[in-house]
């Protein structure tokens, strides 16, 4: 198999050198470039100068499929992965679902949403659907080994969110099985925390591992292709206590020195310590990507302290406006990070974010068997799943200004909103993997790194 990407073994030399001839004046030249492009690299990102007016020619591929464009297809039949229609025990799903296996072992058909015979006439119609998008987004097709490639040789992934992002993280352990094999073995210990880092490793078995161009100290053991860390609000609660109180210092909330937070279970990590994970440098880490979603946990019971019964929905737009804040505060600490990590040369590579806007659940997702044509928010309004939107929209506004150009925002929910029929067999916002909205995050995201961001000039 010929390698996707190539890699020049030869350090960087200049193509001409510069006689002792030239005149003083193109020497006065050269210099002032020279200020300008040190000025430029060590300036903080928000002060860069922005030279995208300016008319370079360019090898880099143009974008083919913005996110938007993607996410305004449309669900349509494909043939079943397999002809049988008897699905009796939960083992079944493998085939129903078109998977060879799981490299994870936490909660398999859970994940599978085979764990509920109640609800097994769904298959396998529930993986007869594929997503697709307009004639004029060219996207190639998902190819898990040609993924597999990319993230070892062009660098791997770092999940970060909740249990919706655990169902990505499976999914992928899916997806990519037999190539990679995962951690921990919740088989043998089945105690691990939910906050415990799970990782995909490449299997040394894999036939793929002799074709592959690894970068140097990449290690097959230790060096993970994709990691999830469990971070339900992308801070630590006592970071946004903090922050709320600076923003808001007439709070009554304030005077009465009390917490956003009820005793609601939460897991969280602070942002410098899940992008010291990010930028690590190999062996121990290789990540190119990190790829964070949150909103499901920001709700008037864990955020009691925003709740006022006088407000529709508890006050939930108190939530809503402190989100914006906090992300705001969130995409300034990450981007300075990231701008320290380039500095210091701590990773080779070049980082970026991405930010999936998070999905609601459909309050009678077990009464569909197909997708939807259009969306209609829940009748009932359960937990915050109609104001998801609102979250997204304040995200995507704070991502929106040039001060942030390493983190990118994903409006890609359309495909799960078509889905009430896709949710797990036990609740209706989890998403059950191998039904095609999880495996569309990954067909997607993997496009937008590998090209549509490439195709971006900073």
């Amino acid at each position: 198999m010929v390698a996707l990407f190539k890699h020049d073994p030869v350090p960087y030399r200049p193509l001409v050198s510069v006689p002792r001839s030239l005149s003083s004046k193109l020497f006065a030249v050269l210099a002032v470039f020279s200020i300008v492009y040190i000025t430029h690299s060590f300036l903080p990102s928000q002060l860069k100068p922005s030279f995208s007016s300016l008319s370079f020619s360019s090898d880099r591929p143009r974008a083919t499929c913005p996110p938007r464009s993607w996410a305004s297809g449309k669900w349509v039949p494909k043939p079943p992965p397999t002809n049988r229609t008897n699905f009796t025990k939960s083992s079944d799903a493998y085939e129903f679902l078109g998977f060879e296996g799981c490299a994870s072992t936490r909660e398999v058909y859970w994940h599978l949403a085979a764990d509920n015979d109640r609800l097994w006439d769904r298959f396998p119609g529930v993986a007869s659907w594929q997503w697709s998008p307009p004639e004029d987004c060219q996207v190639r097709d998902l190819d898990p080994t040609a993924l597999v490639r990319d993230l070892v040789e062009q660098g791997g992934w770092l999940l970060v969110g909740d249990s919706v992002t655990e169902n990505h993280f499976f999914s992928l352990s899916c997806l990519l099985y037999p190539h990679v094999r995962a951690t921990p073995d919740y088989i043998e210990n089945p105690y691990f925390d939910r906050g415990w880092p799970q990782n995909l490793y490449l299997d040394p078995s894999s036939p793929l591992v002799s074709k592959l161009s690894f970068p140097p100290g990449f290690d097959i053991e230790t060096t993970p292709l994709v990691t999830f860390r469990r971070i339900d609000l992308l801070f630590e609660p006592a970071a946004l206590d903090a922050l709320y109180r600076s923003l808001h210092p007439d709070s009554p909330l304030v005077a009465q020195n009390a917490s956003l937070f009820s005793d609601e279970a939460s897991w969280n990590l602070a942002p410098s310590e899940y992008m010291k994970i990010f930028t690590s440098p190999l062996p121990r880490g290789n990540y190119a990507t990190m790829i964070v979603s949150t909103g499901g946990h920001w709700t008037t019971t864990l955020f009691a302290g925003l709740k006022d019964p006088e407000l529709p929905k508890d006050g939930i737009q108190n939530v809503v406006d402190f989100f914006g804040e906090a992300m705001e505060a969130w995409a300034r600490e990450v981007q300075t990070l990231l701008d320290q990590a380039e500095r210091e040369e701590r990773n080779r590579r070049s980082l970026q974010v991405v930010v999936r806007a998070y999905l609601p659940g459909h309050e009678d997702c077990h009464d569909h068997r197909e997708p939807l044509e259009e969306y209609t928010p829940g009748r009932w309004g359960w937990y915050n799943w109609n104001q998801i939107g609102d979250f997204n929209r304040q995200f995507e506004a704070v991502l929106e200004s040039r001060k942030y150009p390493d983190i990118h925002f994903l409006p890609i929910d359309r495909p799960a909103l078509l889905r009430p029929d896709a949710h797990s067999a036990g609740d209706c916002l989890h998403i059950m993997t191998g039904a095609g909205v999880l495996e569309g995050w990954t067909h997607y995201i993997w496009h937008y790194v590998t090209v549509e961001l490439p195709g971006r000039i900073r």
